[in-house]
């Protein structure tokens, strides 16, 4: 995708935006007890999240394995992120299609609450990588 530097930040922004927006449903999903859609917007969360890092970067990913896989080879090997980050990630994509897709799976309050710091911590971090390549 060929962009200019402009287009790139706009895309970038709104990709960090659509990421505290889903953080932010968390909280009021965990208030109902909707452990299943919390599970879907954590994942989300980190997912817009990835996508600034990669719409930043110049990567394409077009499909959610195919993003674990860049974001593991771009960011985790080469140490620029903890290993820890790319397990969360791979972690909450397997909780969320196991809670969208299996209709006899529950998500628990703790799957929920053990993601919660660990996502805005992810998010901050790439945050910061993101300022740091400006």
């Amino acid at each position: 995708m060929s962009l200019t530097n402009e287009e790139r930040q706009i895309l970038v922004q709104r990709e960090l935006e659509k990421a505290h927006e889903a953080y932010e449903d968390i909280e009021i999903l965990k208030a109902r007890g909707r452990w299943n859609g919390a599970a879907n917007r954590l994942y989300y969360s980190v997912f817009h999240a990835v996508n600034a890092l990669f719409i930043n970067d110049g990567l394409e990913a077009g499909r959610h394995k195919t993003s674990h896989s860049l974001f593991s080879m771009h960011y985790v090997k080469t140490g620029l992120l903890p290993i820890d980050y790319g397990r969360l990630y791979n972690n909450l994509q397997r909780l969320r299609e196991k809670s969208d897709y299996n209709c006899f799976f529950d998500v628990s309050e703790q799957d929920i609450i053990d993601g919660i710091t660990i996502a805005a911590d992810f998010i901050k971090a790439i945050e910061q990588l993101i300022s740091e390549k400006k």
